[in-house]
């Protein structure tokens, strides 16, 4: 189990039958009681799921759905993810099967942005700035799940702004198009770069910058760091696909 802020990822040891539903139904419950909010399951390596599996996992989305909250399954097995589909859990809650992520194309330089909104994150203004981003985000063909998981990947993007480089000069950017919606979270530090496809090494205990791309890579669609065009600093390049390409001004 790993946990950052309010967003945890667990890992499902294998199958998620009677006898493993227990396990993960007390790791849910201290998650959510403890006051985690977003909870990622790992399924890679459960090949199988029963009723009791199933019937735990949604008792516990009814949790933390109850606390306003958003428990989702990733790297979820073909068969499973049928499964899962036959008792129509993903009407419930975001199920991703394994090997298969949305492919985010490069906008064409030219294509301009349906509008774009930039302000400064004040000093202990971080939870006004998530707030900003989810309202502008509410205004777009989203899910309300979607809106939840791209708000907290930016506060990720924001953490790691202040912890690297301070809350002076950082600048949060959110630009809509016709297919997606893009956050950038530019600092003032000693910068960083990053691909979107480009993998990190393990994190040790105290690398904290790494365990915040990988969460924020499961909340968006793609994520990419880059130097600032002027200047020191680094841009967090956080992205989040529409459903449809209707976006509302």
């Amino acid at each position: 189990m790993k946990t950052e802020a309010n967003i945890a990822t667990i890992s499902v040891p294998g199958d998620l039958d009677v006898l493993a539903a227990p396990a993960l139904k007390r790791s849910l419950e201290g998650l959510i009681d403890g006051g985690c909010r977003r909870v990622v399951v790992n399924m890679a390596n459960a090949g199988y799921v029963d009723s009791a599996g199933m019937g735990t996992i949604i008792c516990e989305l009814k949790h933390m759905r109850q606390e306003g909250g958003l428990i989702s399954l990733v790297n979820v097995a073909p068969r499973v993810y049928r499964a899962l589909a036959l008792m129509r859990v993903m009407d419930f809650m975001p199920v991703s099967r394994a090997g298969v992520r949305r492919s985010v194309r490069e906008l064409d330089p030219s294509v301009l942005p349906e509008w774009r909104r930039t302000f400064r994150v004040a000093a202990g203004q971080m939870a006004q700035v998530r707030g900003r981003v989810e309202c502008l985000c509410e205004g777009l063909p989203l899910t309300a799940d979607e809106v939840f998981d791209l708000t907290l990947a930016v506060g990720e993007a924001l953490g790691n702004a202040v912890d690297h480089a301070g809350e002076r000069g950082v600048l949060v950017t959110v630009a809509a198009y016709a297919d997606r919606v893009v956050v950038d979270v530019a600092d003032c530090g000693q910068g960083f770069s990053l691909g979107p496809d480009e993998e990190l090494p393990e994190a040790a205990a105290d690398a904290e910058r790494g365990r915040g791309i990988k969460l924020m890579r499961m909340l968006a669609d793609s994520v990419s760091i880059s130097p600032k065009s002027t200047g020191e600093g680094s841009v967090t390049h956080l992205v989040k696909l529409f459903s449809n390409s209707v976006v509302a001004r």
